[in-house]
């Protein structure tokens, strides 16, 4: 494998910097449908992978998200198909719905001026029915996620004998899902003379493994990056205690100047109380999370990107693939425990050189995370100041001006109304000011245009002191982590004989079912099951969904358990799904003992 390296966009480039997508070596027809959507000059991972894949040979490619990785595998794909073959020709593996959704999209955009381009995505959730006829009329491209295309390749109805591409798209996210078995049956199930284009933001042992076993000779490109976030991303932070999150919240909507909005939240319970109080208070908001239909999802998406839609509320699982130009701002409502998902939250705004804004709330007993944060990303979060009372009023009084001046330019209908208040001021003998005044009340309604000062703090001496151990009770109640609703085990069909993992069980029903890490509880491992905890009050819809899930291959034929699991943490059970000493062994060796670490 030979590796080539190229700096970042942001960094100074070996490219020439009249370097076109001409320049690349790409038709006609699919430089029409760039020129359409106002791209001019190809980004770093582009320029070195596109002319790599015409060319017939496989690609490793190591690049951050938000690089431009869809454009560098699609557009060398569109333009060497053979419309005359209906078997499809291109199969784009990728970890979630919302990503196979966004690389759908993007191969429809690029394929514009090239007729009778059929792409099909296949996702878990999703009808067969209209994928089994999709397939039937004949499609070029598919696109889909591991667990549903194994579905269809069990089934007989994917035909895959006339293969020609092979993407594995945020390689390094599927095999974290537990999708790596899947993914090796898919390739190893494909005709050997097909290319392979592999594309990962890291390298670990896994994916180097799998690019020497299942790609011939692949050119190793890596896009160098300074840092994991956008330079263009301001990166804000707010310490603020857990019972004033949401009036920090209103307090930010209200001095901010933001167009739209996505508001990250830990659980899908989170999601829907924060979007309710929003509409509550006047904003145009919505969530988005497992429970949600998908067709409600892309509605929702499609209201946010059309502006009908200023703020969405969602979970991590719910967001991922999010593309949406107009979000100037992100708000971690509650600050991701890893700095994984910082990244990929922070990455909805401020892509392609646009500018962005993320504010994270964090608690003092988070502020840990900040450095970790801080390490990671290689960038300095910048600690924020609550928006004062004064703040806001001087935000809701430029507001109110606006709003009259915008009236007054309406001189038609100022001229009947003036009639109107000339009537009354002559027959009440009220001065025009006070009809003013009270045509501002009825206009404003019971909501206060104007915030009240905040109660200034107790002097300390006045303030409740611990004096011994007995005055524990009297500190706030610490708020419990994750879901806080009844749990109920669940039986799945996959154990210690499939060697299994906690990791493997969390993502692939967080996946399907758009579980958040909160509605995991314990996770035990026997040797031919499982038991896990999850919400007790999963609705039908996600309950069948998760049914249909498959871990390591294998249907896990989810159903709940009569036992339960015990609290120990034997036997490979632990909290949250994420106890590494719960692995199981990835040979035919006895299991070992579990190993106690800090």
């Amino acid at each position: 494998m030979s590796e080539t390296e190229y700096p970042a966009a942001a960094e100074t480039s070996t490219e020439p910097a009249s370097l076109t997508f001409a320049d690349l070596g790409l038709g006609e027809a699919v430089l029409k449908s760039l020129r359409d959507v106002g791209y001019e000059t190809p980004s770093a991972i582009q320029a070195a992978t596109i002319p790599t894949l015409l060319s017939g040979r496989d690609v490793v490619g190591l690049a951050q998200t938000g690089t431009g990785k869809t454009a560098a595998f699609a557009l060398p794909i569109l333009d060497r198909l053979d419309l005359t073959q209906k078997t499809p020709q291109a199969l784009v593996l990728a970890p979630t719905r919302e990503l196979a959704l966004q690389v759908c999209e993007a191969f429809e955009k690029y394929a514009s001026h090239t007729r009778g381009v059929h792409v099909l995505p296949v996702y878990g959730g999703q009808g067969y029915g209209v994928q089994l006829s999709a397939l039937r009329r004949g499609v070029h491209i598919v696109v889909g996620t591991p667990g549903r295309i194994m579905d269809h390749l069990d089934k007989g109805t994917l035909d895959l004998s006339e293969l020609k591409y092979l993407v594995l798209d945020e390689a390094d996210e599927m095999l974290k899902m537990g999708f790596a078995e899947d993914v090796e049956t898919i390739l190893a199930d494909t005709p050997a003379t097909k290319q392979v284009a592999l594309f990962s933001a890291t390298m670990p042992a896994s994916i180097r493994r799998m690019s020497q076993q299942y790609l011939h000779d692949p050119e190793e490109i890596t896009v160098k990056t300074k840092t994991t976030t956008s330079a263009s991303t301001t990166q804000r932070y707010l310490i603020v205690a857990w019972q004033q999150k949401m009036d920090a919240l209103t307090r930010i909507l209200e001095v901010e100047n933001f167009e739209g909005m996505i508001i990250f939240g830990r659980t899908k319970i989170v999601t829907e109380e924060i979007a309710e109080k929003l509409r509550a208070r006047g904003y145009s908001a919505a969530a988005i999370n497992g429970d949600v239909a998908q067709d409600k999802r892309e509605r929702t998406v499609n209201q946010l990107k059309s502006g009908k839609l200023d703020i969405l509320v969602a979970t991590d699982v719910a967001a991922r693939g999010l593309d949406v130009d107009r979000i100037s701002h992100v708000v971690n409502f509650d600050i991701p425990t890893d700095t994984e998902s910082y990244v990929h939250r922070v990455g909805r705004t401020g892509r392609a050189g646009r500018s962005g804004d993320a504010i994270s709330f964090v608690t003092p007993r988070e502020r840990g995370l900040v450095k970790a944060i801080e390490r990671a990303t290689r960038q300095e979060l910048t600690e924020m100041k609550l928006p004062s009372v004064d703040e806001v009023n001087v935000t809701r009084l430029s507001r109110f001006d606006d709003g009259i001046t915008a009236a007054l330019a309406q001189s038609a209908r100022i001229d009947r109304f003036r009639d109107i208040i000339a009537h009354y001021v002559r027959n009440h003998d009220v001065p025009e000011v006070d009809v003013a005044a009270a045509l501002a009340v009825v206009a404003q309604g019971d909501s206060p245009l104007l915030l009240e000062a905040d109660p200034e703090p107790a002097p300390r001496e006045e303030r409740p002191r611990r004096t011994d151990g007995d005055t524990r009770g009297e500190r706030p109640e610490r708020r419990p982590r994750g879901n806080s609703g009844p749990m109920a085990t669940y039986r799945i069909a996959v154990g210690k004989r499939q060697r299994v993992e906690p990791r493997q069980i969390v993502g692939a029903l967080a996946n399907e079912g758009g579980l958040g890490r909160g509605d995991f509880g314990a996770i035990q491992i026997r040797p031919d099951f499982s038991l896990v905890e999850l919400p007790a009050d999963l609705p039908a819809a996600t309950l069948d969904r998760l049914s249909g899930t498959r871990i390591s291959g294998q249907l896990i034929q989810l159903r709940l358990d009569t036992g339960g699991p015990g609290r120990s943490r034997t036997d490979g059970a632990s909290r949250g799904g994420f106890d590494r000493d719960a692995r199981s062994d990835r040979d035919d060796r006895a299991p070992r003992k579990p190993r106690h670490r800090d």
